[in-house]
This record gives structure tokens, C-alpha cells and sequence, in this order.
């Protein structure tokens, strides 16, 4: 098996090449980490689903005992990894010169532990599934040498706000804070209809499938779901049709996939753009609109990291196209070419 090599772990081996067992102590780097996030950091490229089957089977072991997925790791304890045939390792592809220079111009925040990256829409946070390359691959790539982790992810269609930590500490710190709703985070969205009160919470639990090709479908589960909240504020209304669209402002008290999708559609007012739980038909009219994605964007990240001497605020502004779009259904789907349908 190939050596788990974290900086601050010692590997012990019981033999060598793919049917190896390691034993790797913690340090204290990595205490307080979930073991199932361990896992997927020391054996990147093994598929999730295996890692989770070999702990419920309990061939992981820490201090030889059985672990669920759950357990948070301590300084010294000493972690079984049982025999995994990793795939040979690629070499993410080189990001494009005028990618890189975008995320190189979209830095919100920076300190000498963690980025705050304005995500641009359509770019997957992270490689795989077919894309050679994501936003944490690009940033290596312009930051060669540095310990460069994703804090959280967004949808690959969804824009703004993005942590990045620099050290395996604050990554850890900010999981912890995140964990205990220690975040605000903030989100502009679309939504086709309106909202019953200027305010409402949504409080129901979702659940997560996932479905014939790895598509992931999640769906309000009340009975096996995992407590989810969102808060949505109405900002403003505007002609849709014979109806409305209103922007509203989505607080995450809860990080669910897809949280503020899966709630809005509950509402009866789905996201605009949104192709998964969405108004297809009225999908297709935005298009006319110019709005050629999912209207959401992580507008606000709040938080104050142990090393801080006071909380941090960082806001990332409507993007461009989305603008427009506003613009447009603003003056009745005027838009140069004709009217919108």
C-alpha cells in the first residue's frame, strides 16, 4: 500500500506493495479530525464509498479497536489501515493561463493562514469526475508548496465566497467552528414565485441518494433526514410572466447538499436555473432572460478563527450576469433583439 506520508504522522508498515497494512500515529496535526476525514486525506483517490464500507466493517481499527465513521482521532492513537489498492496517481492537468489568472484576481481575503477565493461559476471546486482540474488545483498550481485545503465547497454552478485554509490547523479550527455554527454564511438567490412572509424559516430534514450514474439527489426525509435549516429574506420582487420572481437572501444555519435548493423547491418556489429540483418550463423562458445558470451566489462568509483578534466579514458582490438578468426582468423582459417570451 502507498505510505499514508502526512508530515505529522509516523508509518509503521506490516509489509509492502498494495497488500500492505500500515499502522500511522496521530499527531497533533491531525487531532480532532473525523476519522472518516483522515481517511479520505491519507488515501486520496480511494473512492468514498469504499473507505466507508471497510469502517463499517471494522477493518480500520484505532488502538485496535473498532471506530465509526464519526470518531474524532486523539494525539498518539495509533490507526490500522487495512490493505487499499490505490489508483495510480495523476498529475492534475495544467489549468488554462487565462483560468489562472482569473483566480488569481479573485482573491476577496488573505491572511497568512487562509484564503477567501470569489469562486467564479462553472468551475468545479476540485477535480475528478472527468474534469482534470478544479479551483484547488489551479490555486496550487499558482502557489506551488503551499498546504492549500478547501474549508468547504460550492456547487460548480454556484458562485462567490470560498475558504481556503493554508494550514492543516486552521482547516481544523475552521471545520470545528463550521460544526458549531460558528460560520454565517449568506446567499443571493432567485426563486420563481414568492415567499409567504418577508421571513421564513425552513426547518425539515434532507437525506442524500445517490442514483444510477453517481448523480446525487437529495429530498426532504423527515423521518431518516439530517436536521436541516435555512432562513430566507425576501429583497425584492419582480414581474415573471404572470407571475413573480423575488430576490431573496438565504442564510445557511445548517450545510446540507444542496440545502437551499431542496428548501426552496419545499417552499413551492424553486430556484431559478435550477435544472435538478427546478421549473424546467420556466428554465427555458429565463434563457431569453439571459440566464444561462443557477441563480445563487455565496455572498457573505462570517467567522472569527482562534487566532483572530476580531470577527471577519468578507462579502463578494452579484456577479455581472446575474445583474443583468435583474436588470431585465426589472423592465418587463426587454432585452435588445426582442422581447423575451
Amino acid at each position: 500500500m502507498k505510505p499514508a506520508g502526512s508530515p505529522n504522522c509516523a508509518e509503521t508498515s506490516t509489509g509492502s506493495g498494495a497488500s500492505s497494512v500500515s499502522q500511522v500515529q496521530v499527531g497533533e496535526e491531525s487531532a480532532g479530525q473525523r476519522i472518516d476525514n483522515f481517511l479520505l486525506r491519507e488515501l486520496k483517490g480511494v473512492p468514498k464509498s469504499h473507505l466507508y464500507r471497510v469502517l463499517r466493517r471494522g477493518e480500520v481499527r484505532v488502538n485496535k479497536g473498532r471506530v465509526k465513521a464519526d470518531y474524532r482521532l486523539q494525539p498518539g492513537d495509533l490507526v490500522r489501515i487495512p490493505p487499499l489498492r490505490l489508483p495510480e496517481r495523476r498529475e492534475p492537468g495544467r489549468a488554462p493561463d487565462v483560468q489562472r489568472a482569473r483566480i488569481d484576481g479573485s482573491v476577496l481575503y488573505e491572511d497568512e493562514r487562509l484564503l477567501v477565493i470569489d469562486k467564479p461559476a462553472g468551475l468545479a471546486v476540485h477535480g475528478g469526475s472527468g474534469l482534470s482540474y478544479g479551483l484547488i488545483e489551479t490555486l496550487r498550481q499558482l502557489r506551488p508548496g503551499a498546504e492549500l485545503e478547501l474549508v468547504h465547497r460550492l456547487d460548480r454552478d454556484t458562485s462567490g465566497c470560498l475558504l481556503v485554509s493554508k494550514r492543516r490547523s486552521t482547516l481544523r479550527n475552521l471545520h470545528a467552528l463550521i460544526r458549531e455554527g460558528g460560520v454565517e454564511k449568506r446567499y443571493l438567490a432567485l426563486i420563481l414565485g414568492d415567499l409567504p412572509r418577508e421571513r421564513v424559516r425552513v426547518d425539515v430534514p434532507l437525506s442524500k441518494n445517490v442514483l444510477k450514474g453517481g448523480e446525487r439527489l437529495v429530498q426532504v426525509d423527515r423521518a431518516a433526514g439530517k436536521a436541516a435549516c435555512t432562513v430566507f429574506r425576501r429583497l425584492r420582487r419582480l414581474p415573471f410572466g404572470s407571475g413573480v420572481a423575488t430576490l431573496v437572501e438565504a442564510e445557511l444555519l445548517t450545510g446540507r447538499t444542496h440545502q437551499i435548493r431542496v428548501h426552496a423547491a419545499f417552499l413551492g418556489s424553486p430556484l431559478a436555473g435550477d435544472c435538478r429540483y427546478g421549473d424546467f418550463e420556466a428554465n427555458r423562458r429565463l434563457r431569453a432572460f439571459g440566464l444561462s445558470r443557477l441563480f445563487l451566489h455565496a455572498s457573505l462568509l462570517g467567522f472569527r478563527a482562534d487566532y483572530m483578534s476580531r470577527p471577519l466579514r468578507v462579502e463578494s458582490p452579484l456577479p455581472a450576469d446575474l445583474e443583468q438578468v435583474l436588470d431585465v426582468l426589472l423592465k418587463g423582459g426587454e432585452r435588445t433583439g426582442g422581447q423575451a417570451p
